[in-house]
């Protein structure tokens, strides 16, 4: 039974992930590692700073110490941080929506996004057009944030969060799927589908899909 560490920066992602693997992967045993202080961070300084890449070796070095046998990081605004922790991890590292970027790539060629916490939209378009050009496809990314919403997820209005990210999900009609940006916006994927007619994808589900894939991939024989 594999060992997975999930990074969080916030308990808002911690739910989703955990009711993911439930529903996905229920033989897996997860280990949750939470630092609610990176994401005030991040948001207070308006930028990734070596502190807090050091932050993330730490936290990286610490779920190795507990025997994970693949991380996967929930918080979505610190991509080059967890880079570089891949970069010298023998175990799987996971960035949170590297596995729903690579699926809305083979979606279309207008895709949406819809975010909740600012700080995340740079980086991740950024991801996203490099990942883009590295299987050589053309896109079209639409960004869009949700004001509101995640004040309202984290003030224990869940049913106003789902709402604003509804409405605001109406306005991308036209992408070919829209992605939803944080964790903590996967239990409203069901909502927004019965909103609109392309798909929605969501972080917890593609990666839970990859990282299954990778370790119960079969060990190739000799002859391969």
């Amino acid at each position: 039974m594999p060992r997975i560490a999930l990074i969080h920066a916030t308990p808002a992602a911690v739910g989703p992930i955990v009711d993911e693997f439930a529903a996905a992967w229920p033989a897996a045993e997860l280990v949750n590692v939470l630092d609610d202080s990176l994401s005030r961070d991040r948001a207070r300084d308006g930028r990734l700073t070596t502190a807090m890449e050091r932050r993330f070796d730490i936290l990286a070095d610490y779920a190795l110490s507990f025997g994970a046998d693949a991380v996967l990081f929930t918080c979505s605004a610190f991509g080059p941080a967890i880079e570089r922790v891949a970069s010298r991890l023998a175990v799987p590292v996971l960035k949170p929506n590297e596995a729903m970027f690579a699926e809305a790539l083979t979606s279309g060629r207008r895709i949406g996004m819809l975010a909740t916490f600012a700080p995340s939209i740079p980086s991740m378009e950024e991801e996203f057009q490099a990942d883009a050009a590295r299987v050589g496809a053309t896109v079209e990314l639409q960004s869009l944030l949700v004001p509101g919403a995640l004040d309202a997820l984290n003030a224990g209005r869940p049913d106003e969060h789902a709402r604003r990210i509804v409405e605001a999900g109406r306005a991308l009609a036209g992408c070919d799927a829209i992605m939803l940006a944080q964790f903590s916006m996967a239990p409203v994927a069901e909502s927004l589908r019965r909103a609109v007619e392309h798909p929605v994808l969501t972080s917890p589900g593609s990666a839970v899909a990859k990282l299954r894939a990778r370790l119960q991939r079969p060990a190739r024989s000799a002859a391969d």
